[in-house]
């Protein structure tokens, strides 16, 4: 069992920056591969991004690509994901999830594990 907690969300500018951290439980977060899913008011929840268990492997959704950046500390039990040149079209809750397939998974139904969400909000 893995419990997902995120922070760092927040209001930003448009152009600004955040880093949203997800904390997990567990003595086998490093078998875990992680993902960031966001979703908007009124839209399906869609994938930012995802990383392999030991953190060598990335993949982004097109629409964060050399803006996004996914890590993982597998000592610390947290995966993160920074954000740079935001913009309003970013705005929506985060989610980071968690499955234990070892690769990269780019499904929300391929992953079992959740957090609450951390709300991000990008002003113009």
């Amino acid at each position: 069992q893995v419990l997902l907690v995120e922070s760092g969300g927040g209001l930003v500018q448009a152009g600004g920056s955040l880093r949203l951290s997800c904390a997990a439980s567990g003595r086998t977060f490093s078998w875990y591969s992680m993902g960031w899913f966001r979703q908007a008011s009124g839209k399906e929840r869609e994938l930012v991004g995802a990383i392999n268990s030991g953190g060598g492997s990335t993949v982004y959704a097109d629409s964060v690509k050399g803006r996004f950046t996914i890590s993982r500390d597998n000592d610390k039990n947290t995966v993160y994901l920074q954000m740079n040149s935001l913009k309003p079209e970013d705005t929506g809750v985060y989610y980071c999830a968690g499955t234990n397939y070892g690769r990269t998974r780019l499904k929300m139904e391929e992953y079992g594990y959740w957090g609450q969400g951390t709300q991000v909000t990008v002003s113009s």
